[in-house]
């Protein structure tokens, strides 16, 4: 240490900590068990007062009382508290309202559909992502006119109609233009300006034109020329059609509900009267539906009305009951057998929306689907199949999802035996795989389940040459995944799907339904089944690297087996399932399933291992994880892998066995460089490895375990160096040391502690903090402030100076280039004064077991107190000097902090018997109130404390101080 001597002589006041630390308790009382306690359950005693009139005299109470336990927060729950209280009170309608409300609501379960129905909307995407093409497609564009805009409110009435009749005559004329060569995006994109042209048509009153963009919409439906996009077609119209059907029910109820309001928890829809609908609204609609009738052609006249059906019921009760009928005959007039079933699922969807107790009708359209069904395979059919090349297998697929939109809303709480009648029906009918197909997906899992031999029967029928039969297996497994099959039949199941599975050629078709089926597997059989379906998937998949196609597959066949076997060592005795890992070849793919694999056994896994078979595949899958990272990889991502890994880290535990764990220790580092935390993480592993070692010894080393906890330091000490963040290297330094020092190695707990110190000099102005760039002097100040309390119990080398650690980290500190405008530098020479102060003492405040500190090395030779008030005396004049160069105005305030700082630190720690450092107190006091920065509670507290501490043993003197200490106010 360098500096200057001061001119100010240092003695540091002997403390004797166990009689402070006495006088600081607080007295002892006796204690009390009263009623109240803080931690006790609260008990709540009501009381219920009743009012009983008696003949000739006045009212009198009488009280009941009941005490229970409640909690003070669930009596918000109960609509018991005061606005709860009001609301029912003050609004009588509101009880009225809840009650219809509710009672409609019951109803409307009863007939309706709940919760447990499949809606259409998670339909949808499904649809546009399965059903795709290459084609080129065309649509008819709708060209708007000067005649669309809305008519002014001075024009005639009659010129108004005429004007509607002439557009829609213009549309029958082709006021449209037919855009070809359109790719699938472009036609979706075309299709979505069309939805928003009518939205924009109907907000600016222009219905004639928002009529003609329906009609035109449905139009494209009977188009088939590019047949394989018909499904997705269908779901892209009938979104435009249910736009259009809901725009014209809006408006005509708003016409109902202009005059009224509804009650409270009802929509406006909810309860209106046949008797409530205006002559206005039921012309309005009588208008609508006659409008549509004069559509000519049968499929948009269909769609357009289906798409109002619900408009009926502004007619009469009994408008959509009677109209139903009707419409399900119009579509025994569509010829071709896609487009109509494709109609039939567009009516069943709508009328479960708007009459969903309506169930024959759902019947009638099933029986007529089926009662065509053989068109499927007529010649029609066939050649325009083969004008398109289009194999029929693919053709029937299309019919897939709207044979099982209708068997969904029949099969909907439906009764066995109609769900056992519907299948004897497709039993009968030939070629009827298509059919099977669709019950399976719609009918109940249990239905299905119970007669799982029977279906298998059935698929076994079907003709090769039509609907796939590994869809229909695929279809079964689905079902078997959610319920389960009866127990003897458990077997017999898998052992004839998998013989059909296992013959797949095409490796696509034979992933998709192992996926499926490996749910089945997992849940009702054991390992050797699944180790024995995981060969054959890896049999099948690896000829021409197939595996390169099935990464979704493959991924999902992972996260069922994972969800079902949560015993790691049951999963990796498996010897097939790391092959199969091997397969996720693609980088990302195969990381994101390591990840998976990772996160459930964090999840479950409750007892630490040292199974080998799962310490190696674990190894395995974290390395991969780990070889993921490269300089483009992102900080959260890192962060997230690294997690992972050390979750995997602390889950691995070889017992007493510390040389073992060690080893794997040094294999983890070797393995995991490159993410910083994983690092970190072992450093710390290791330290509790050596604190391990000396509970188990209890501290007495023998010859053996003092070497194996120097070889921790030294995986510690080789380690450090590595991590790039300044400060995690000198907690770790400094952690390491104590754990050194702890252990009684000290060479090695001086080797940690001047690496620490060397590094100081190497932190940075700047650092980074959650990616944003702040000063480094608050953390430093912080870390060593924890260092010199760990350098005080550090014993003096016997060939080193006294206190030779704190002199050389004084000469980093000094010869560090800190910010100007702070006092960082200061504020540690002030904590360092409390470091000789504390070195000083006869006794330590605090000692490492079995480690002399230097209170028993030097045992207060008055050679080692000279040293240390030097060097004290040193630091005050450092501190003095710095405080002269902030008397500028705009360093007041900083001056009188570090003042205060100055004088509380040798109040406490100085021996104010000396006179010059008790003269140096009192001008230390009177400098940092001479500005008016001192706080005024702040000096009253401490004029206080003062006062007290003058009345202790040996603490006389401080009286005088007391006396000498005037108090300044601001003013």
């Amino acid at each position: 240490w360098r500096g200057k001597m001061a001119a100010v002589q240092w003695h540091s006041r002997e403390r004797n900590y166990k009689a402070e630390l006495e006088a600081c308790r607080l007295e002892a009382g006796p204690l009390e068990f009263g009623d109240f306690h803080p931690l006790k359950l609260i008990t709540v005693t009501e009381s219920k007062a009743k009012k009983v009139a008696r003949k000739g005299s006045t009212s009198s109470t009488s009280s009941s009382s009941s005490s229970s336990v409640v909690d003070p927060l669930s009596s918000m729950l109960d609509g018991s508290d005061p606005l709860s209280l009001f609301a029912a009170t003050a609004d009588p309608l509101s009880a009225a309202a809840g009650t219809t409300g509710k009672s409609n609501r019951d109803k409307q379960e009863d007939a309706g559909v709940g919760a447990d129905f499949d809606l259409w909307s998670g339909k949808r995407s499904y649809i546009l992502t399965r059903y795709t093409t290459t084609e080129k497609l065309s649509i008819n564009l709708f060209l708007g006119s000067e005649k669309d805009k809305a008519t002014g409110p001075g024009s005639a009435v009659s010129e108004k109609v005429r004007t509607r009749l002439e557009e829609l005559d213009d549309l029958e004329e082709g006021s449209q233009k037919e855009l070809l060569n359109l790719s699938q995006q472009d036609y979706i994109n075309r299709i979505e300006e069309l939805n928003q042209s009518l939205k924009d048509a109907w907000a600016t009153d222009q219905k004639v034109k928002a009529l003609k963009i329906v009609i035109q919409c449905s139009k494209l439906l009977s188009d088939t020329s590019v047949i394989q996009f018909y499904p997705s077609k269908f779901v892209l119209i009938t979104d435009i059609l249910d736009t259009f059907g809901k725009l014209v029910h809006e408006r005509i109820l708003s016409m109902c509900t202009k005059s009224r309001i509804p009650l409270a928890g009802t929509t406006m829809s909810d309860n209106f009267g046949q008797d409530e609908v205006n002559e206005t609204a039921k012309e309005t609609c009588l208008n609508w539906f006659f409008k549509v009738a004069s559509i000519r052609e049968l499929i948009s006249r269909f769609y357009v009305e289906v798409a109002i059906l619900k408009c009926n019921t502004f007619l009469s009760k009994t408008g959509i009951s009677e109209t139903l009928p009707r419409l399900t005959l119009m579509i025994r007039g569509i010829g071709d057998p896609l487009v109509a079933v494709y109609a039939r699922a567009y009516l069943c969807r709508v009328g479960m929306e708007v009459a969903p107790h309506l169930k024959d009708n759902l019947n009638k359209n099933f029986f007529d689907f089926l009662s065509t069904f053989k068109q499927i395979h007529g010649e029609t059919v066939q050649n325009q199949l083969a004008a398109q090349r289009v194999e029929i297998p693919t053709y029937l697929t299309l019919y897939s999802p709207a044979i099982d939109w209708i068997l969904q809303c029949i099969a909907y709480r439906a009764p066995e035996a109609l769900l056992t009648e519907m299948m004897d029906r497709c039993k009968k009918l030939a070629n009827n795989a298509l059919l099977l197909n669709s019950v399976m997906s719609a009918f109940r899992p249990e239905f299905i389940a119970t007669r799982s031999l029977d279906f298998i029967g059935m698929i076994k029928d079907c003709e090769e040459s039509g609907f796939p039969k590994h869809l229909l297996f695929q279809s079964l497994g689905l079902n078997l995944a959610r319920a389960d099959p009866p127990e003897n039949d458990k077997l017999q199941i898998l052992n004839v799907a998998w013989k059909v599975i296992t013959k797949l050629k095409n490796p696509q078709d034979y992933i998709n339904s192992a996926e499926v089926w490996i749910d089945y597997i997992c849940r009702h059989f054991a390992k050797r089944d699944v180790n024995t379906v995981l060969a054959d998937v890896i049999k099948h998949l690896t000829p021409d690297r197939a595996f390169e196609d099935a990464y979704p597959q493959l991924q999902s066949i992972i996260t069922k087996i994972l969800d079902q076997f949560h015993d790691f060592a049951v999963l990796f005795s498996m010897d097939k399932f790391l092959p199969f890992l091997d397969m996720v070849q693609k980088e990302s793919v195969r990381v994101e399933v390591c990840r998976s694999i990772m996160e459930v056994f964090i999840r479950q896994q409750q007892e630490v291992t040292r199974d080998p078979v799962i310490l190696n595949a674990l190894m395995h899958i974290c390395k991969t994880m780990h070889d993921s990272v490269n300089a483009l990889t992102l900080e959260d991502e890192k962060r997230s892998l690294a997690v992972l890994i050390n979750g995997f880290i602390r889950m691995v535990s070889f017992g007493r066995d510390f040389e073992q764990q060690l080893s794997f220790y040094v294999a983890a580092r070797a393995t995991f460089c490159n993410l910083e935390p994983v690092l970190i993480q072992l450093i710390h592993r290791v330290n509790r490895l050596a604190m391990e070692t000396k509970k188990v010894v209890r501290g007495n080393h023998s010859r053996k375990t003092a070497a194996f906890v120097r070889a921790c330091a030294a995986y510690c000490f080789i380690t450090i160096p590595s991590l790039t963040n300044i400060f995690a290297r000198l907690n770790l330094y400094l952690h390491s040391g104590q754990i050194a020092l702890a252990n009684q190695c000290l060479s090695q707990a001086d080797a940690f502690f001047k690496a620490a110190i060397s590094l100081v000099a190497e932190v940075p102005k700047m650092i980074n903090i959650d990616g944003k760039m702040k000063s480094s002097e608050g953390y430093l100040l912080e870390f060593l402030s924890n260092f010199f309390s760990t350098l005080l119990i550090v014993p003096d080398h016997p060939e080193q100076g006294v206190l030779y650690l704190v002199r050389g980290l004084l000469n980093i500190i000094q010869d560090y280039i800190w910010e100007d405008h702070t006092d960082t530098k200061v504020r540690i020479y002030i904590n360092v004064l409390h470091l000789l102060a504390a070195a000083s003492q006869e006794t330590y405040l605090y000692h490492v077991d079995k480690v002399d500190s230097n209170d028993n090395l030097y045992g207060s030779d008055p050679k080692f107190l000279s040293e240390i008030n030097k060097l004290a005396e040193t630091l005050i004049g450092q501190i003095l000097d710095h405080l002269k160069t902030l008397g500028k105005e705009e360093t007041l305030k900083r001056q009188s902090a570090l003042s205060l700082s100055l004088f509380n630190s040798i109040l406490i720690h100085g021996d104010l018997q000396n006179n010059k450092l008790h003269q140096l107190t009192i001008n230390l006091c009177n400098l940092a109130q001479k500005h008016g920065f001192a706080d005024t509670k702040t000096m009253v507290r401490t004029l206080e404390h003062i006062k007290w501490q003058s009345r202790q043993p040996n603490m006389r003197h401080l009286a005088d101080l007391a006396l000498r200490l005037p108090l300044q106010s601001r003013t």
